[in-house]
């Protein structure tokens, strides 16, 4: 997964569209670099708009976010904190969020989160928000309309979930050690992926059920052998010795036989 453009406008401290593309000079080229600026100029906002495009989440709101917490919105209105619409800048009519990322498969996608108020005014009722993921190379809409299924889909090409993406890929302010304190297996994963070696994984638990498999065959056949011992020695001399006699009979008969012929 690669990220190629965050986008947006009126969300939070960022008025009117804003656009960040990383396939671009001089970011294109620039290999490391900070997104610095004062206490308000946007720097978390711009975060914000790459989470809440790509999960329709924040680490930002979801801590915010308190079970029973009402928060006024216009008129009577009100909304809990973690709702994704508290992005939406005040006085804005509308807003939005995308992000075009390179997906695990290799193709290019982009990624949509849309708010507004009712009407487009600034006073009107906030609407259910709206996401969708389009190709890039043709703007072919593959999901939109029922968030689960969209989110899905996001998730697919991502290979992240919310919670890996916010510790590997985007720390939130002070979760630094996020990841650092997450459990042995949860971090493997969270490499795994990142690094692409999950196929060394895979190729692993492949090569265990093969060597279960075949043990199963190997102590069937010791079974099928424990029920058919070879004779002794003394027993096997005597049907040996049954079976010479036998054929010195049927030698005489058959020369009975070509006589009588």
């Amino acid at each position: 997964m690669k990220i190629l453009a965050i986008r947006g406008a009126n969300l939070a401290s960022l008025a009117g569209p804003f656009e960040l593309d990383f396939t671009a000079e001089p970011l294109a080229s620039s290999g490391l670099f900070a997104i610095t600026g004062p206490t308000g100029a946007g720097k978390s906002t711009l975060l914000d708009a790459l989470c809440v495009a790509l999960y329709e989440r924040t680490p930002r709101l979801d801590k915010a976010d308190a079970k029973g917490v009402r928060l006024p919105d216009v008129r009577d209105a009100t909304l809990s904190p973690g709702d994704a619409g508290n992005l939406l800048r005040r006085g804005a009519g509308e807003g939005y969020a995308e992000v075009d990322f390179v997906g695990n498969d290799g193709l290019g996608w982009r990624a949509r989160w849309r708010v507004r108020r009712a009407r487009g005014r600034s006073d009107g009722k906030l609407q259910d928000t709206e996401i969708s993921l389009a190709r890039l190379a043709d703007g072919q809409l593959v999901a939109c309309g029922n968030k689960g299924e969209v989110l899905r889909e996001i998730e697919a090409r991502l290979g992240l979930r919310f919670e890996q993406f916010t510790r590997a890929v985007l720390l939130a302010q002070n979760e630094f050690a996020a990841f650092l304190k997450a459990k042995d297996g949860e971090r493997a994963a969270l490499l795994e992926t990142l690094t692409g070696t999950d196929v060394y994984s895979l190729l692993s638990k492949r090569a265990y059920e093969r060597a279960q498999a075949e043990s199963g065959r190997l102590d069937e056949l010791t079974r099928q052998l424990a029920e058919r011992q070879p004779l002794a020695a003394e027993a096997r001399a005597a049907l040996e010795a049954d079976e010479a006699r036998a054929c010195d009979a049927l030698a005489g008969h058959a020369a009975q036989l070509a006589a009588l012929d």
